[in-house]
């Protein structure tokens, strides 16, 4: 065990926003053992706090399922992998014509853009100031590096299955919401997986040697890629049909169970 590569929400972020003392502790120990901690997430650079002000994280975070490789030392951009207008334009016609009034966001290097619509009342606070107005090819400016499509009823599975087939080969579509049809787009053949083994292969460490959680279907290359992959109990059947071992639900922090185990097996060789 040379690498920990963990999701966040729903892996060790609860719908509170806190990750249990538990947790943070174990990543903490791992550290201190010398092992390098990578957060691999759906979530753009800007959403990072709780990483940041939880845990002290000060590494690198891979966002937005793989396309943006992130610096928390230096707070800035390391690499990423854009969409292009063009990409993104045909996927929303193709979408559009297979759901009824779908609607829109992109990430983007430089915010968040939401077209009217988008945006249930109940809104997280994170975006709270968000302003929706119509998407834009001049938005291709700030470096997109995802495309969000929502449909106010359904779910994510439901939404997945109808579009997948029609823009695969186009975008590459997952998700990672499990009480919305929330779908999201990245650079095609960009995933957490792709990311994760640029990043290890970097530090000279094998996939062999990389302990990986994750508990949604954006997980799933990179459980499958991780010598040890463990889906979270309490995920997505997805997830756990790719993985090869099962961690403990989340709230029960199995993410800290799992690397308790394995540093006191260090410990004893």
């Amino acid at each position: 065990m040379r690498l920990i590569a963990s999701d966040i929400d729903g892996t060790i972020l609860g719908h509170d926003g806190r990750i249990s003392p538990r947790t943070v502790a174990a990543f903490r120990d791992a550290a201190d053992a010398g092992i390098d901690i990578v957060f691999v997430t759906g979530r753009p650079p800007r959403w990072l706090d709780p990483i940041r002000e939880q845990i002290g994280h000060t590494g690198t975070v891979i966002c937005s399922n793989g396309a943006v490789t992130y610096s928390l030392e230096s707070e800035s951009v390391v690499a990423s992998h854009l969409l292009s207008w063009e990409t993104l334009a045909e996927v929303r016609a193709r979408i559009t014509d297979l759901v009824p009034e779908p609607y829109f966001a992109l990430e983007s290097l430089d915010g968040f853009h939401v077209e009217p619509g988008f945006l249930a009342r109940d809104r997280p606070a994170n975006v709270r100031d968000v302003v929706p107005a119509p998407l834009a090819p001049s938005m291709e400016d700030g470096g997109i590096i995802k495309m969000l499509s929502i449909l106010h009823s359904g779910t994510a599975d439901e939404f997945l299955e109808l579009v997948r087939p029609s823009i695969g080969r186009l975008i590459a579509v997952t998700h990672s919401a499990p009480d919305m049809a929330l779908l999201e787009m990245g650079p095609l053949g960009v995933n957490k997986a792709v990311t994760l083994a640029e990043y290890a292969a970097s530090k000279g460490i094998e996939a062999a040697d990389v302990l990986a959680f994750g508990d949604m279907p954006n997980d799933i290359e990179m459980l499958g890629w991780a010598g040890a992959g463990y889906a979270m109990a309490s995920g997505h059947p997805d997830a756990l049909a790719a993985a090869a071992m099962q961690a403990p639900r989340m709230v029960d922090d199995g993410v800290a169970q799992i690397i308790e185990q394995r540093l006191a097996a260090l410990h004893r060789t």
